[in-house]
């Protein structure tokens, strides 16, 4: 399972490899309320075929109607739509959005085999794409990196940002991670109970070895990272959070019932945590939508980790926009 604009990268990849001709547009740059930010993707053969979206829908027909009339550029090229209040209502942008897009024919050979085989392995990886020669060149990446752009090219970062360490390998773990995924998360599984792990079979999720407690240390935790702990066993639970509160983590969660969550509460604060460390613990974890199932519950995970992630890019964004003012 992979990022919704990471299986675009496949699908273009195996069209190209079935021989194909096909086109990659991404979204660059946004203003009003666009309905994809920039990063987004679609993939579009010469017969009309698509995968990924840009738009809520007629940008993609008019990109599909210019690639069965051969009218995509044979080099990487500039694209905008809804520059003006008719255009956007003809594109079906809300409220006067605005979509740049660069367009570029896709080859054998070129980047994008790299960029499937690195994102397939839960890694990041950033790609410079030169407006003037059409040259792509894969350059390192760093989490929390936005799409750059520049007159001359874009830089592009593909693969999860974020990541997500799952404590316990049972079915709300296969299927929050299945989710996660989806959401760009890096996902890691700790489990020490072997019984439980002999079996685990999930390709891009990784299992780290060892207790929990050891696993938050050694994963590096910092402001990117989730934990969430779903063992049903106190003992483990409870040991990961331990250094899980501690941590840079951006969220710490924990499953069990507003009672069991009450008892733990009282119980982490005979360890060496403020009651500001416990405050930070989502428990029960995920969004309250009387989910029971192994899938509702990572449903309703999922839909937190969203929740608290948004509002974390939109304080940056916001940081980014309005910068404290210098002394003097």
């Amino acid at each position: 399972m992979n990022s919704l604009d990471t299986e675009v990268l496949q699908d273009a990849l195996e069209w190209l490899r079935e021989g194909h001709s096909v086109h990659l547009a991404t979204v660059v740059q946004t203003w009003g309320s666009a309905p994809r930010q920039a990063g987004a993707m679609l993939a579009v053969r010469k017969d009309g075929r698509v995968v990924g979206s840009v738009s809520g829908g007629c940008i993609e027909d008019d990109l599909i109607a210019r690639a069965q009339g051969g009218q995509l550029p044979s080099k990487p090229e500039w694209a905008r739509y809804g520059v003006s209040q008719e255009e956007a209502a003809r594109f079906g942008l809300p409220c006067g959005g605005t979509l740049r897009l660069v367009i570029e024919p896709l080859k054998l050979g070129d980047w994008i085999d790299r960029v499937v085989e690195v994102t397939q392995a839960q890694q990041l990886v950033g790609r410079w794409l030169d407006l003037a020669t059409g040259v792509s060149t894969l350059t390192d990446a760093r989490p929390g990196q936005l799409t750059e752009v520049k007159e001359e090219g874009c830089h592009f970062v593909y693969g999860p940002h974020w990541r997500l360490l799952i404590i316990g390998a049972n079915q709300t773990a296969q299927a929050l991670a299945k989710i996660a995924t989806m959401l760009e998360f890096q996902v890691i599984v700790c489990d020490p109970r072997e019984e439980f792990t002999a079996d685990w079979d999930m390709p891009g999720v990784s299992l780290q070895p060892g207790m929990p407690d050891d696993a938050v240390l050694e994963i590096q935790t910092d402001a990117r990272t989730a934990i969430v702990a779903i063992t049903h066993d106190p003992k483990l639970d409870d040991m990961a959070l331990l250094e899980a509160l501690k941590s840079k983590a951006f969220y710490v969660g924990a499953l069990g019932s507003s009672r069991n969550q009450t008892k733990r509460r009282q119980r982490l604060l005979d360890f060496d945590l403020t009651e500001d460390d416990i405050a930070r613990l989502h428990g029960p974890v995920g969004l309250q939508i009387g989910s029971r199932t192994p899938a509702e519950i990572a449903v309703a995970v999922g839909a937190q980790l969203v929740q608290v992630r948004r509002r974390l890019e939109d304080e940056r964004v916001a940081g980014l926009s309005h910068p404290p003012k210098q002394p003097g």
